[in-house]
């Protein structure tokens, strides 16, 4: 299962609508789903979800591939991250030095 964490207007798809709720999703994979074969199982349109892609803490895209124990994190596109590009999808470390 991965464990997918709903930020922003996307933690309607959560199962818990609380608002003090975590907003974590767990999902089932299959090898070879992507994130946003993730996104597609848990019901959000692509349009809703930004550039903001964390995977394992690492910047991602739609077309990274996931496995059953990832940890995943989506942001909507009304929480787009400033500084996406100090972030290099293939480090875990944070910004680039």
């Amino acid at each position: 299962m991965i464990e997918v964490h709903l930020y922003g207007k996307l933690r309607r798809f959560a199962g818990s609508r609380r608002a003090t709720s975590a907003s974590i999703a767990f999902v089932a994979c299959r090898p070879g789903d992507t994130v946003g074969d993730v996104a597609g199982k848990l019901g959000i349109p692509l349009e809703d979800l930004g550039s903001n892609i964390f995977l394992n803490g690492v910047y991602a895209s739609l077309e990274s591939p996931v496995q059953n124990t990832d940890r995943l994190g989506l942001f909507p596109d009304d929480m787009q991250l400033l500084y996406k590009w100090y972030f290099d999808p293939k480090r875990s470390d944070g910004p680039e030095k």
